[in-house]
């Protein structure tokens, strides 16, 4: 029984490499292979593991700037030999959906979401502050790319998408269908002892555009409320000249130091609007009720006067108007109730909930091939 994971890069760590570090934690066998591979930039979560790249890894710069070799992607994963694999399972949020495995092979993509910047452009390239010829020229190449992707979609066998959002899109610009199981959260490594909760506000991501951590900045200038910023990136300076007095940049701070900080905080605002949101899961279960955008994952995972808020535009001014409300009646919110409810979102229940369906569709396709059915070793 062969089986091979395919990611589209890994040259920075976030939510989609942890997720594949619990598809790795399933098929502890099977080789990864992606396009890039920075073992530093990923936290060296892989080392050890077989991981297979293409010949993009030989390209000058190429993991600093991945997104300047667009045209490199599709070639680099359709040059994969899957040929000899049982079993292929992609984590893809544009590319690695797109190897090509021999008629006789399960394909299984785990899809984070269809390429932004390509159905998704006039947003993407607002949150990214495109502009100028890039702005203007790229809409053009991007034809192609969206020819490509709609072709390569129709490549794997079964699709499981993260969240009713991505599901959606997945119908939309493909025509698949696919079955939603949010990401894991690692819950179980998150403290929650139940303390009381202190006064501050807490936003934790990368400092860049489509984040939206200018929108919680301004806005707690305004309120005069104590708010602790985690987190680095390329838009750090520009945003610590629009803070207040009581907030506080911590920068870069270790898993350890953001769950403690999740366990303390008064609230966590989510501003961003993520696709899923792995973050805000992972506040509530330190106990912290969220105050989030009523948008795409945000608006699943928070259920509002449970759990937390929801404001409906990413403005200071919405904001300001939801934590007000959270400040007229904090008392609202159950820690306990919340941390129960962040496990249903656990690691371990995902790797359950996955690697079950996986067996089924192996059965399936066992017995749709005449083999011999022979369970998957999970």
């Amino acid at each position: 029984m062969k089986i091979a994971i395919v990611h589209d890069y890994l040259n920075q760590y976030g939510g989609a490499e942890r997720l594949l570090e619990a598809i790795c934690e399933l098929y502890p066998d099977a080789p990864i292979y992606t396009s890039i591979y920075s073992p530093e930039r990923v936290m060296h979560r892989f080392d050890g593991r077989d991981v297979r790249t293409s010949f993009m890894q030989k390209l000058p710069g190429v993991i600093k700037h991945h997104q300047a070799y667009l045209p490199f992607y599709s070639f680099a994963f359709e040059s994969f030999d899957l040929s000899g694999y049982d079993l292929v399972i992609s984590s893809s949020s544009a590319w690695a959906k797109g190897v090509k495995t021999s008629p006789d092979t399960l394909h299984i993509c785990y899809c984070h979401t269809p390429m932004r910047f390509v159905w998704q452009f006039d947003e993407y390239a607002k949150r990214e502050r495109m502009k100028g010829p890039a702005r203007a020229a790229l809409p053009l190449f991007l034809n192609y790319v969206r020819l490509w992707d709609v072709k390569s979609a129709q490549r794997p066998d079964f699709y499981v998408a993260n969240s009713r959002t991505v599901a959606r899109r997945i119908t939309e610009f493909w025509q698949r269908d696919s079955v939603v199981i949010n990401p894991p959260v690692e819950v179980e490594n998150i403290p929650y002892r139940g303390s009381p909760r202190q006064d501050f506000y807490l936003w934790v991501g990368r400092m860049v555009p489509y984040k939206r951590a200018d929108v919680a900045i301004r806005a707690f200038k305004e309120l005069d409320l104590p708010l602790k910023v985690v987190g680095t990136g390329r838009d750090m300076e520009a945003l610590k000249g629009l803070a207040g007095p009581k907030t506080e940049f911590l920068g870069f701070v270790p898993d350890e130091g953001v769950r403690e900080l999740f366990t303390q905080c008064r609230a966590f605002i989510q501003v961003g609007a993520e696709d899923f949101g792995i973050t805000p899961v992972e506040a509530m279960a330190g106990g912290a009720p969220v105050i989030a955008i009523n948008q795409y994952g945000p608006a699943e995972i928070v259920i509002d006067g449970e759990n937390g808020l929801f404001f409906d535009q990413q403005t200071p001014e919405a904001l300001i108007e939801a934590v007000k409300r959270f400040e007229n009646d904090p008392g609202r919110f159950n820690s306990d109730e919340i941390r129960r409810y962040a496990e249903t979102f656990d690691r371990k229940l995902f790797c359950q909930r996955f690697g079950d369906y996986v067996n089924q569709r192996w059965e399936e396709h066992q017995g749709k091939n005449g083999a011999k059915r022979e369970p998957l070793n999970v």
